[in-house]
């Protein structure tokens, strides 16, 4: 869906050649957009006419397994990331596709299987290499440049560019219990009240998400059941088996399961487990509303809105986030959703053009349902370009403290194509 030219593509090899491409759009007036692994839906990698920082070739990932630390480029996928460090049986919270990449990932927060142990990604930033709007290369972390490293804790790319993190490291795996239970859809209403009860009250290491969808054409799911309405939980239990099978033993009380393949997986084939729900060249509108309880009327319109999906290759995911995550203070990094929720994101995709329409208003018409039921914040990855309305449901009380870090790192606002986070003056214009 996103046609775009940039004037000038910049693949650095190294911190040094990000310096020279900033500098030069600062030097000519030329706008900058930055390209970690190309997985933002809203397209805010790229810009007409733009200088492109493209970090492709920065997939470097070294691992301490003594400090139990990991320092990767900029330019890494989380694949890359998982394959090295589950060489020493270590991993970090992030996302749930291997093909994400680490840079936006981390900017914008990010959170996915063992954030309920862990944390957040940028619970577990340690440091960052970043060049700024004036060139200046700057090593960031809590006890060099605070409030800038701070600012990189979830508030996008709206700082400078980011060569290098460095993140702290946990045992993980290298196996874990993780699956899916798929379930008719018809049986949603006292399923998901009981994921609601389950999943507030789960231990740490589990986590449930739930997925609405058309069930896909996969071989432990009966062919009569190809094409129909599912609901699915997809589970992870990142602590000893035993004590997992025990865990998910609830849940897979429930109903009556068209399918349950719960059981141990490698963690790295989990990881890329949901990758081909996200194959390249899929079009794509994606909405978010996080909800601190699942009220009836919520559950009523998230199952409406199931039973009449706009394609087959859309889906309704609800993930829950606690644990490690909600036990860490609100304005302890720029992330400012530290309650434990459920993050509702409409995964709108579909493959021919002709269905644009349709399947854009069906994400805006759920989005709209629930959003009176909803927390009011919202993740800031899961936002796709026409929401630059709800950034300050993005980032809450720690608005104001981005926007003062925005006017000492980047006061002419050279990185904008992104989630904007303008300067104090064009903030104060503005309004």
């Amino acid at each position: 869906m996103i046609d775009r030219r940039p004037g000038l593509v910049v693949q650095p090899l190294g911190t040094s050649d990000i310096k020279a491409a900033v500098e030069f759009a600062a030097r000519h007036g030329l706008l900058i957009s930055m390209q970690g692994g190309g997985h933002q839906i809203g397209g805010l990698a790229v810009a007409d006419g733009a200088l492109l920082v493209d970090m492709s070739r920065l997939r470097h990932v070294h691992v301490d397994p003594e400090a139990r630390t990991a320092r990767v480029g900029a330019g890494c996928l989380l694949g890359d990331i998982d394959r090295e460090c589950q060489r020493h049986g270590l991993a970090f919270p992030t996302g749930i596709n291997s093909t994400t990449g680490i840079a936006g990932l981390t900017l914008g927060g990010g959170f996915g299987w063992i954030t309920r142990k862990h944390g957040m990604t940028v619970d577990n930033l340690l440091s960052a290499e970043i060049v700024t709007a004036d060139g200046e290369i700057l090593t960031i972390s809590p006890d060099r440049h605070p409030d800038l490293f701070w600012a990189c804790t979830g508030g996008g790319g709206n700082f400078g560019v980011v060569s290098s993190f460095e993140f702290r490291l946990h045992p993980v795996g290298p196996e874990i219990l993780s699956g899916l239970l798929v379930h008719p859809l018809e049986a949603g209403p006292e399923l998901l009240r009981k994921y609601r009860e389950i999943s507030t009250s789960a231990p740490d290491e589990l986590t449930a998400w739930t997925v609405m969808r058309k069930a896909p054409p996969l071989p432990f799911i009966p062919e009569d059941w190809h094409g129909r309405e599912v609901m699915i939980f997809a589970v992870c239990y990142c602590g000893n088996m035993a004590d997992g099978e025990k865990a998910v033993a609830e849940l897979r009380a429930l109903g009556n399961p068209i399918a349950d393949v719960i059981g141990p997986h490698p963690y790295i084939g989990w990881q890329g487990a949901f990758d081909p729900l996200l194959t390249p060249g899929m079009r794509n509108y994606w909405k978010s509303q996080d909800f601190l309880d699942l009220t009836e009327e919520t559950i009523g319109h998230l199952l409406d809105a199931a039973r009449n999906l706009p394609d087959d290759q859309t889906e309704i995911v609800l993930p829950h986030l606690g644990g490690v995550m909600a036990r860490v203070s609100a304005d302890a990094t720029a992330f400012p959703q530290r309650s434990a929720h459920f993050t509702m994101n409409l995964h709108t995709r579909w493959e021919d053009p002709a269905k644009d329409e349709a399947c854009i208003a069906w994400a805006r018409a759920l989005s709209d349902k629930v959003a009176s039921q909803s927390a009011g914040s919202v993740y800031v990855n899961f936002m796709p370009e026409d929401e630059a309305g709800r950034i300050n449901g993005a980032y809450g009380a720690n608005m104001d403290r981005l926007r003062r870090v925005k006017t000492q790192y980047d006061p002419g606002n050279l990185f904008r194509v992104n989630h904007n986070i303008r300067p104090e003056t064009a903030a104060r214009a503005a309004e």
